[in-house]
């Protein structure tokens, strides 16, 4: 009779290895190369998950495809002297990406088209702050502006004491015109919104874009060279992004630093302009966050940074600097508490879940806890 042979505890352990879920956190792909993964060897039950994709896809918007229309339909009728300021793109049909350890388990629409992100270009931004904070160029976020940034935009009483806190936490109160749009403009409030209340700095949260400007046109100030081209080549670049991105000021948002003609871009596409990316790109911008700010064994952020980037604000629990929260798990309830996001008008979103090695991007998809809820409800 043939010899029964007994595996070992060493064998064992193989094949328990070969048969989990793969994720192995420290996997990110190179610029040529993404690898990609079976929904059931990546742990999620894959009728389920293409449950949550469909889902995802029916619930997506596609009309108008025109966003200027849609800009000016959505804020042309109930902002004083609203105008389009910076270039607008037409919009694809939805789309998105879901990563699981790194690696794509499922993808739908055309993810290499770079479109319009609005918003999203918010928690970019917090991310270039980051690579100031790192180089000690802006060593903590308590500092007001003021002692960093000369000229008029933080002078007197009101604007004088705002800190980089409160620009990217949003609660800075800021008062004044900023290319041409007063900041009381911004998604007015009250009958005559020229003649608002003034707020001590810090105090009252106020999703604001005008003062979201302001943050950029500071930290182009204190990096003494165009944002994009930092992002370039500190972030994007090395994480293996394409060259298809680009991130748009205003007609109007040109200064000269140094001699030299910067344009300052927008944290969103408010006015028209901001970021323009592929969902691919943003894709792997959401595995840098998801990876703690690390990159084939490099640190391109610091951890103490992100931390702070998600840590909630004391006025709005569920805002960090520029990044939104699932504190109490209000916002997506099946979510773990420890998730964030950055999330753009008409639908972007990057989603952030280290708890369970994920990174979901959904570009015009509104219902982004709809998504998340799906997905996570995928997962064995």
């Amino acid at each position: 009779m043939p010899r029964i042979l007994r595996p070992t505890l060493a064998v064992l352990a193989v094949l328990l290895i070969a048969c989990a879920p793969v994720l192995a956190a420290d996997y990110v792909p190179t610029r040529e190369e993404w690898a990609r993964q079976a929904p059931a060897a990546a742990g999620f039950d894959p009728d389920r998950l293409a449950a949550a994709v469909a889902w995802a896809q029916a619930h997506g918007e596609q009309q108008p495809a025109d966003l200027r229309d849609t800009l000016m339909a959505s804020f042309g009728t109930r902002e004083p002297g609203y105008r389009i300021l910076g270039p607008v793109a037409s919009r694809g049909t939805a789309n998105g990406m879901i990563l699981r350890g790194g690696r794509i388990v499922a993808e739908w629409g055309d993810t290499r088209r770079p479109e319009m992100t609005f918003s999203v270009a918010k928690s970019m931004l917090s991310n270039v702050a980051g690579l100031l904070h790192d180089d000690g160029l802006l060593p903590y976020t308590a500092r007001p502006v003021a002692r960093d940034v000369p000229g008029p935009w933080f002078e007197g009483a009101h604007n004088g004491p705002i800190t980089w806190a409160h620009l990217l936490q949003q609660t800075s109160d800021w008062s004044g015109t900023l290319w041409e749009v007063h900041d009381w403009a911004d998604r007015p409030e009250g009958d005559d919104p020229s003649q608002r209340p003034l707020h001590v700095p810090g105090t009252r949260y106020k999703y604001n874009d005008v003062r979201v400007n302001l943050l950029a046109l500071s930290l182009m100030e204190v990096a003494r060279e165009p944002l994009p081209q930092l992002l370039r080549r500190r972030l994007m670049d090395p994480i293996g992004a394409s060259s298809t991105w680009r991130w748009h000021g205003y007609d109007n948002s040109w200064i000269t630093l140094d001699g030299l003609r910067m344009q300052a871009v927008s944290g969103g596409g408010h006015f028209g302009g901001g970021m323009f990316i592929s969902t691919a790109d943003l894709a792997r911008f959401g595995l840098l966050m998801e990876r703690d700010g690390q990159w084939q064994g490099r640190r391109l952020l610091s951890s103490g940074w992100i931390a702070q980037a998600v840590a909630p604000s004391p006025v709005k629990p569920d805002y960090g600097y520029l990044w939104w929260l699932n504190t109490g798990r209000q916002a997506i309830p099946a979510a773990p508490e420890s998730a964030f996001w950055a999330a753009g008008f008409g639908g972007n979103h990057v989603y952030v879940d280290r708890e369970h090695d994920l990174v979901i991007v959904v570009r015009w998809t509104p219902d982004l806890a709809g998504v998340v809820t799906r997905v996570l409800a995928a997962l064995e």
